[in-house]
């Protein structure tokens, strides 16, 4: 139960910053989206999802904010939202840098009484990242029909800052669609497979590379901006030298 003067009443349809603000600021968030699983026990209202929140059970929280991102959430549901009154806080995170950034604003909008250690030990893991690379990647996010990362993204900006070249950077699309054949026919050294949101494993993804280094990552430390950065750089780096160590045998 909230406490009377626990700060502003806060509603979250982003996964990343629903761990952030409830890490940060407990007792703020009155609701999450059922996407939003972490902290592990967090115990709000569901509001439905990113992409389908319930605009009338999100009023019915009379939130004084309602935190979403340019890239997760759907321009009409936010532009519900606001019609119904609600102050929409918009966060927009392609880089690293952007990330860092933006948790600072929506942590201080949401009356988060200090800066949170998690965020000042992320910048620190980040600046002393030794590069795995470099090394050129394909980094498919969906199969049936395959998608991978294209450019400008939160994602490749990080394998970017681990040496790790994304194949598509260039592509005119964020998430292009590609043919399996074209794919492999880019020769990449690596193949980084997160398990969201499509859940690659050892069984499903590498087998359609053959010969190729693959990786299997923890999808929230490649997409997450959140407390999870702080253990991103140690996390991915392991993995992907690891992925390309097995290959070399």
């Amino acid at each position: 139960m909230r406490a009377a003067g626990a700060g502003p009443r806060v509603v979250s349809l982003v996964p990343s910053l629903t761990e952030a603000v409830a890490v940060s600021a407990p007792g703020v968030l009155v609701g999450a989206t059922e996407w939003c699983t972490h902290p592990a026990g967090l115990d709000v209202a569901r509001i439905g999802g990113t992409k389908n929140p319930d605009v009338a059970a999100i009023t019915a929280l009379r939130p004084d904010l309602v935190l979403a991102n340019e890239e997760e959430n759907r321009a009409p549901d936010l532009a519900a939202l606001r019609a119904a009154g609600l102050d929409v806080l918009v966060t927009e995170i392609r880089t690293l840098d952007q990330g860092l950034r933006e948790l600072e604003r929506v942590l201080a909008a949401c009356g988060a009484p200090r800066r949170p250690r998690w965020l000042t030990e992320a910048e620190a893991a980040w600046e002393a990242v030794t590069p795995v690379g470099p090394v050129t990647a394909v980094v498919p996010i969906w199969r049936r029909p395959w998608m991978v990362l294209g450019s400008d993204t939160f994602a490749g900006d990080l394998l970017a800052r681990l040496g790790v070249r994304n194949a598509y950077e260039d592509h005119p699309e964020r998430y292009p669609r590609i043919p399996l054949d074209e794919l492999r026919a880019t020769a990449p050294d690596l193949l980084v497979l997160p398990d969201e949101p499509y859940r690659f494993t050892a069984n499903d993804g590498p087998e359609a590379f053959p010969g190729t280094a693959a990786a299997l990552v923890d999808g929230r430390l490649l997409t997450w901006y959140g407390p999870s950065l702080a253990e991103a750089p140690r996390a991915l780096s392991w993995e992907l030298t690891r992925a390309l160590r097995a290959a070399r045998r």
